[in-house]
């Protein structure tokens, strides 16, 4: 078990690529995985935690440093970008609302193993998480009244309590396992058992893009690229933002890498459609992310 999670963790990257192939390719098991979803994303969030350890929380002034770039990333951002889409004439397009949507959000729950894949540590992208979580009914107040669904941000109050719960009480199992009975955990195992859960979870988030594929492959296209072009952008800024920090990956793959599907249950049906589709193609990037900064590492 142990030799076979080690070998997991070894080839995380490639784990995590099978999972988009299998998502894409697999509709049945995809539609059977997705009832499983909030499990295996507890799951992950508790290997995550038992990973990391009380480390993340850091020190105070690391905390007042997360919570600055929390307002940055889900509130100064988006702000920024709506200004520019109405100073350039796109106005509200479905593109830029989902663009919107995207910057709004807290980092996705697997963010702290995406950096750990990349190799780096994963204790920044976790206080992201928690705090961008925990603040999200505030900070999405600005972006939904500028996209016209301000009265949709009270039902983001439920949601973002209920997953801030999830990650807490995760957080403090783990926390519990180490303290009493796994004082010094080994890593290898578990960050495999990480990448072959990301690896479950992307297959249940990506049942809309097999269909897609089949049915209209040219919309599947432009939505894809928007989809790249705005992970991989937002992950490139912060890297160039932040290039002399030792916490620049980490940083970097939570700028990028956010749960725009905690806004499918506030947006009112008529607004979710095209947002369907651009989720599954958001997790392409997403999970090619720990390729990308190894294709950095290699390179620099």
């Amino acid at each position: 078990m142990t030799a076979g999670l080690a070998f997991a963790a070894r080839h995380g990257r490639v784990l995590l690529i099978l999972g988009l192939v299998a998502g894409i390719g697999l509709p049945g098991l995809a539609q059977t995985l997705r009832p499983w979803l909030p499990a295996l994303i507890v799951a992950l969030l508790y290997v995550s935690a038992l990973r990391i350890g009380p480390a993340a929380l850091g020190a105070v002034g690391v905390r007042g440093r997360t919570l600055a770039l929390t307002l940055a990333y889900q509130v100064a951002l988006p702000l920024a970008l709506a200004a520019a889409f109405a100073g350039s004439g796109l106005g509200l397009t479905p593109l830029a609302a989902a663009v919107l949507l995207v910057t709004a959000a807290p980092p996705i729950t697997g963010a702290p193993t995406l950096a750990i894949l990349a190799g780096h540590d994963p204790a920044p992208a976790m206080r992201l998480l928690i705090a961008g979580t925990a603040l999200l009914p505030l900070t999405a107040l600005p972006v939904f009244a500028l996209t016209g669904a301000g009265e949709a941000a009270q039902s983001l109050v439920l949601p973002s309590l209920r997953l801030t719960a999830v990650i807490l009480a995760a957080t403090a199992a783990a926390w519990a396992t180490r303290r009493w009975l796994l004082p010094a955990p080994a890593t290898a195992p578990l960050d495999g058992a990480s990448a072959i859960l990301m690896a479950c979870v992307v297959v249940g988030l990506m049942s809309a893009v097999g269909p897609a594929l089949a049915e209209a492959p040219e919309r599947l296209a432009i939505w894809l690229a928007a989809a790249f072009a705005v992970n991989l952008g937002l992950q490139l800024g912060a890297a160039l933002l932040f290039r002399t920090s030792l916490d620049r990956v980490p940083l970097a793959i939570s700028a990028g890498n956010r749960n725009i599907a905690l806004f499918l249950v506030a947006l009112p049906p008529e607004r979710t459609d095209a947002l369907l589709l651009f989720i599954g193609c958001y997790q392409i990037p997403m999970y090619l992310t720990p390729l990308l900064w190894a294709a950095v590492k290699r390179l620099s």
